[in-house]
């Protein structure tokens, strides 16, 4: 692995205390609300994909740290163990699988019927080649069960040189392809660019 790749874990000099936060935090939080607005794919009425960079994983945590004031070295370290795998390295795309309903009764009706949605997630390129989902392996085992899923998923997208050349030239969509659920949507530009910067740099 490149040290351009290890170099975009965070690591406990990253995250900011309280204090230091709290001076920052409206600025940053303007800037990763902008990022999440390019990043974010809605797919259908009920489905969301968020990519994930550092900075929108550095905000989680700071975020995370803010409310449950979090204070020692071992507490914001353990939140660096759970998000650093979010964070996508060279070659890899990382995102968050938001599955939005807002009623008890289509709770009831759709997560036992997106059973396996995690890998139902695809990238289609313009060559007609797709780059299919994957589960987070650190946090897929806390997610997946057998009769319901979780309404919300980690993915993770691997693609070839070939592939991120591709994904530059020409038209590029996100699709899901679960037998209870298909949808597609153009990336528009300002998300391809987004994932551009993951894959390459």
């Amino acid at each position: 692995m490149s040290s351009a790749a290890v170099s975009r874990k965070l690591v406990l000099g990253d995250i900011a205390d309280l204090r230091a936060y709290e001076r920052e935090r409206a600025e940053f939080r303007d800037t990763v609300l902008e990022l999440r607005r390019r990043r974010r794919v809605a797919l259908g009425t009920i489905i969301t994909v968020s990519f994930e960079s550092r900075d929108t994983i550095r905000y989680q945590i700071q975020e995370m740290a803010r409310v449950e004031k979090l204070m020692t070295d071992l507490d914001i370290q353990a939140e660096i163990d759970a998000y650093n795998p979010l964070i996508p390295d060279a070659g890899q795309l990382c995102a968050t699988m938001f599955i939005e309903l807002t009623s008890d009764e289509s709770i009831r009706e759709w997560l036992p019927r997106l059973v396996g949605i995690e890998r139902h997630v695809v990238i289609r390129l313009s060559d007609g080649s797709t780059i299919r989902s994957v589960p987070e392996q650190q946090h897929a085992s806390q997610l997946t069960r057998a009769n319901v899923t979780s309404a919300v998923h980690y993915l993770q997208f691997s693609m070839t040189p070939a592939e991120i050349e591709t994904l530059g030239s020409g038209q590029a969509f996100l699709e899901i392809d679960h037998p209870a659920y298909r949808e597609s949507v153009e990336l528009s530009p300002a998300a391809v660019a987004e994932l551009l910067a993951d894959l390459l740099n």
